[in-house]
């Protein structure tokens, strides 16, 4: 790659050369797949039309063109799969200083045999990439479902983590709200914490693989770790990927220390998985409870200070490759492109055609786990320009896309929404509260920052690992109970996995900030435009045992229409006991025994919580028959999840 000064930026706009597209797909300039980001001058990818021959490879190679070499590695095994996506037919065009890239573009074009000439795509971090430092409060605790005395974890700063578990601290923000969290508690304390199977490889910045809250939960390559050094000990193409790779130095050594470094994928990485309940720092949203029983995070470094090629699309498809390959089940992508495309094909013929390609060979990679029959899972941050659509390539029609909600349970004034953002979920705000730090999410830093190697970062960045984290929780809890799906029907439960947040914005016209900071935002312009609503960790377990999810409000006596769960003849069937454990009974601060009265759910929770319900009833009768019984019915039960939250929309949202 060349050094900074060998990129060049192009703008779309009405000053600057806008990008166009030739309308005969015949002529060489219909080939081009020319950004208007930035992109480096001395790299071309090129997509052949077939496996080109040893000879038309040399005859590319001239003066201006110094070497070509396949983009990716190929994998035993995948051949099928790798041409199925052309992923044998993307080739890396490396470029002298002093050549000129159009006339090299338009002549490697001119070819019959190439289908595709890319330009070489800088990516962006979709977060402001500042670090706020930590100072840990002694004076606040989590209370776990068990207990009052009793925390979920002894992590001594998951109380400072509203975006885990939001009790509506006015600390945090003003207007906090339990609503504004991924809820991920219950799930802890009656359901899983993890499995170190299921691995996310985080394609960002090089991870701190070594941080005290992290290394135990890292992927771990035993055969380069035991292996000799400077040898591909496990012969999958790749020297010395102990913990992961350095895309952007085509090596081993994973780096997060250089001059520049924020920490970002390290930070995101913690929110994935840090260690839970080893009496360490933070807790996370699949790290385990303490017994080695976390998910792994596979650090696939695209990114680093300085460096000139961070980020770009050539080593972006080339990490997302390696995850399909190593076995990571899920990739988490807090990252994107500055400039705004208005379809997926515009996209594709924008940038990142090569990029694609590696994503559906991702999703298509299937064997990475035992509980999505056809692939894996790919989570991408939506973007934080405030634009009234995602930036790819989240945006892409089959990729998820997260936007940002803060502590007040709030849009934040800099996240993406409307089409193309899927879901949201919780991303942190630097605006609310007399600490505003404290309203960003707080996870792990590559530094001691006065004193401590934890920090305080914003943006959709963080929101997306919220959904990474859940999403290989909740393909534990599947491993655990014996569930199996297709990457489709996982994406859907997904994204129905959600609870309303239109209805908390409805009740503020506008959203006001500390003086001096931000003006008032209008936030209108987000009903209906933040995905399917706020992401949900315990609804997705539900979803995963097929148990349906009903809403509570805190505070109130209220029936609860059950029939869709217990059939259309609830009101008449013979109840026998509606039973929930204790745990659930004190998280939800019930008053009284839930009930069934004509066929509604009676209850009284005085807490915001989650929980289950099972009722028993007698289909065919009075009582239950049997032996030397009168003819009797039989018993059936039914289970009901239910959440409860301060407020709830018509319908509840979704499921």
């Amino acid at each position: 790659m060349l050094p900074a000064a060998g990129f060049a930026l192009l703008f779309a706009n009405s000053c600057m050369r806008e990008v166009s597209f030739c309308a005969d797909v015949d002529a060489p300039s219909a080939k081009v797949v020319a950004p208007s980001d930035e992109y480096d001058t001395g790299t071309l990818l090129v997509k052949f039309n077939s496996v080109p021959s040893d000879a038309l490879l040399e005859d590319i190679c001239t003066p201006e063109v110094t070497g070509v070499r396949p983009l990716f590695v190929r994998t035993k095994g995948k051949e099928v799969l790798e041409e199925q996506f052309g992923l044998d037919r993307w080739y890396r065009l490396s470029l002298a200083e002093d050549a000129d890239f159009e006339a090299v573009v338009m002549s490697v074009a001119s070819r019959a045999e190439v289908a595709t000439v890319e330009y070489c795509t800088m990516t962006r971090k979709e977060s402001d990439c500042i670090a706020y430092p930590y100072q840990p409060r002694r004076d606040v605790a989590v209370k776990s479902q068990e207990g009052e005395d009793e925390s979920i974890f002894d992590d001594p700063s998951l109380p400072d983590q509203w975006n885990l578990i939001n009790v509506a601290d006015t600390d945090i923000a003003k207007n906090a709200s339990e609503e504004g969290d991924v809820n991920v508690g219950p799930v802890w304390t009656s359901l899983t914490c993890g499995d170190p199977s299921i691995i996310v490889a985080v394609i960002d910045d090089g991870v701190k693989y070594t941080h005290p809250d992290l290394s135990a939960n890292m992927w771990v390559n035993e055969a380069e770790l035991n292996g000799i050094e400077g040898v591909d000990d496990d012969d999958n193409g790749f020297i010395d990927d102990i913990y992961g790779y350095n895309f952007c130095a085509d090596s081993g050594n994973i780096t997060w220390d250089k001059k520049d470094d924020v920490g970002h994928g390290t930070h995101c990485a913690g929110i994935i998985a840090a260690v839970n309940n080893n009496g360490t720092g933070i807790s996370s949203v699949a790290g385990g409870s303490g017994k080695g029983d976390g998910c792994r995070i596979m650090t696939c470094q695209i990114m680093s200070a300085g460096a000139a090629n961070s980020g770009m699309v050539d080593v972006v498809a080339q990490a997302i490759k390696y995850a399909a390959d190593n076995g990571a089940s899920v990739i988490s992508c807090s990252f994107g492109y500055a400039s705004g495309y208005a379809s997926d094909k515009d996209f594709e013929k924008a940038l990142g055609t090569a990029e694609i390609d590696a994503l559906h060979y991702f999703e298509a990679s299937a064997g990475n786990n035992p509980v999505l029959t056809d692939g894996n899972i790919a989570i991408f941050a939506s973007g934080n320009d405030s634009d009234s659509k995602a930036h790819y390539p989240g945006a892409y029609s089959d990729m998820i896309s997260v936007s940002a909600f803060a502590p007040d349970f709030l849009p934040t004034y800099y996240t993406n929404y409307g089409p193309g953002c899927n879901i949201c979920a919780p991303g942190g705000e630097y605006s609310l509260g007399s600490k505003r730090e404290r309203s960003t999410v707080l996870s792990l830093g590559v530094s001691e920052l006065n004193g401590s190697d934890y920090v305080y970062m914003q943006g959709t960045s963080m929101a997306c690992p919220h959904v990474s984290g859940a999403v290989a929780l909740a393909l534990s809890y599947a491993k655990q109970i014996g569930k199996t799906f297709t990457v489709k029907e996982f994406k859907d439960m997904i994204l129905t996995s959600v609870n309303d947040i239109d209805a908390r914005i409805a009740q503020y016209k506008s959203k006001s900030y500390v003086k001096n900071y931000l003006p008032p935002i209008s936030l209108t312009k987000y009903i209906g435009n933040m995905g399917t609503g706020a992401f949900d960790a315990w609804r997705l377990m539900m979803q995963v045992e097929g148990i349906p999810s009903i809403v509570a409000c805190a505070g109130q006596e209220q029936c609860l229409d059950v029939s869709d769960f217990l059939g259309g003849a609830a009101g008449h069937l013979n109840i026998t006991s509606v039973e929930i454990d204790e745990p659930y009974r004190s998280s939800l601060g019930l008053e009284s025994d839930p009930q069934i009265v004509d066929g509604m759910l009676l209850i009284h929770p005085t807490k915001c919580g989650s929980g289950k319900i099972v009722v028993r009833a007698i289909s065919g009768g009075d009582f239950i028959g049997g032996g030397n019984n009168p003819v009797g019915g039989m018993e059936i039960c039914g289970t009901i999840s239910l959440i409860v939250r301060p407020f709830k929309s018509e319908n509840g949202g979704w499921l």
